[in-house]
């Protein structure tokens, strides 16, 4: 691609802005002394935006989202915020994105890097080796029980039922499922345990038709990947063997809401919400986020781990040098990630979360700084 990547920001709510500026801050460094890469604009909306304005976003921010080389997103979300119907208000820029742009995989990669620390029982400790945790965690995005297949009936100003129904589609299925394929084809290393590449199945197929209908998808695909090993797994004996034997996966797939829940479970096998990016992935389009939400009581206290964002930057240059084989997005996302590495093994940027008394600035300021002393 020639000429400068439009990136639309999206603070958001709550910790959004504070983590999304460290991530400027970030980006401003790795575009130095390379010609300007790109352009960063940020662009309003969520929840407290609708609150003071009664509505989630302004026309031009959703056309430039929706025109962008790729989208951030910081968090939405505020306690007593919601739209008439019930709704969280700012959803638009999450939900909605997902819907409009077609961003059916939802992508969270889950690796523990060497000097990071797990909080088990209040303790701040080392429980899994690195070398143990490095999968990715692929979950449908457009449709399950997040589709806007719901509703309630209301009588006399009482909610009397609720209905949430879950939709599986074999075109949904077969492409989400495609993709991880695809992903354990390109990912080089396979599984810690034995380096095998391997795809798991997550579902309830023992119970749910909807599950039924992937699995069998998830099958019909895979026999265009023979080098790939199957693996299936049950989702609620996966949140076992995940924390007890995470080195045996590589790729796992699932429907939305199983893989919404086994994503942030995993997380804390990479130290934690504040290290957890997620990508949400379509073939034209694509949006990153830190998947922390926006952590209302922390929010203008200057404390948030930003290491997440910092991590979805990464994941965002990949993509963009994938999309548009664009060799350059590949060298930066390197650097960076050799500077986040690096960062964390020294143990000198940690967040309260590990443990530490580093601010959220101070910690972008450090990795700022690393940036600039990398080579490019």
């Amino acid at each position: 691609m020639t000429g400068r990547y439009q990136i639309a920001f999206l603070p958001g709510d709550g910790t959004g802005p504070e983590v999304l500026a460290e991530g400027r801050k970030v980006m401003d460094a790795l575009g130095e002394n390379d010609a300007s890469p790109w352009e960063v604009r940020d662009y309003p909306g969520g929840a407290l935006y609708y609150r003071d304005h009664g509505k989630e976003w302004e026309p031009e921010t959703e056309a430039a989202a929706k025109s962008a080389d790729a989208v951030l997103l910081g968090a939405v979300g505020w306690p007593g915020v919601s739209l008439p119907n019930g709704d969280i208000a700012g959803a638009a820029l999450v939900l909605g994105m997902r819907q409009s742009l077609d961003l059916y995989a939802n992508v969270r990669p889950c690796q523990l890097y060497p000097g990071v620390l797990h909080r088990i029982s209040g303790e701040h400790r080392q429980v899994w080796a690195p070398k143990n945790v490095d999968m990715v965690i692929i979950r449908e995005n457009t449709e399950g029980l997040y589709a806007p297949t719901h509703g309630v009936l209301r009588r006399a100003d009482e909610t009397e039922v609720a209905v949430d129904t879950r939709i599986i589609t074999r075109k949904g299925a077969e492409r989400v499922v495609r993709y991880a394929f695809e992903l354990a084809r390109r990912r080089s290393k396979g599984a810690p345990e034995d380096g095998k590449k391997r795809v798991t199945c997550v579902d309830k197929s023992n119970v749910l038709a909807g599950c039924r209908l992937f699995r069998e998808t998830y099958d019909r695909v895979a026999k265009e990947y023979p080098e790939i090993e199957r693996d299936y797994a049950y989702v609620d004996a996966f949140t076992q063997w995940v924390v007890r034997n995470p080195e045996h996966y590589d790729v796992v797939v699932s429907t939305n809401m199983m893989g919404d829940i086994i994503t942030d479970l995993a997380s804390v096998l990479q130290g934690g919400m504040g290290f957890a990016a997620g990508g949400n992935i379509g073939d034209a389009h694509a949006m990153f986020e830190p998947v922390h939400g926006s952590a209302p009581k922390y929010a203008g206290k200057n404390v948030v781990n930003p290491f997440a964002t910092f991590f979805a930057i990464e994941m965002m240059l990949r993509w963009l040098s994938e999309k548009h084989s664009d060799a350059r997005m590949a060298r930066q996302a390197d650097r960076l990630e050799r500077v986040l590495a690096s960062t964390l093994a020294s143990g000198t940027a940690r967040t309260y979360d590990q443990g530490g008394s580093l601010s959220t600035s101070q910690v972008g300021d450090q990795v700022a700084a690393g940036v600039r002393a990398e080579k490019r």
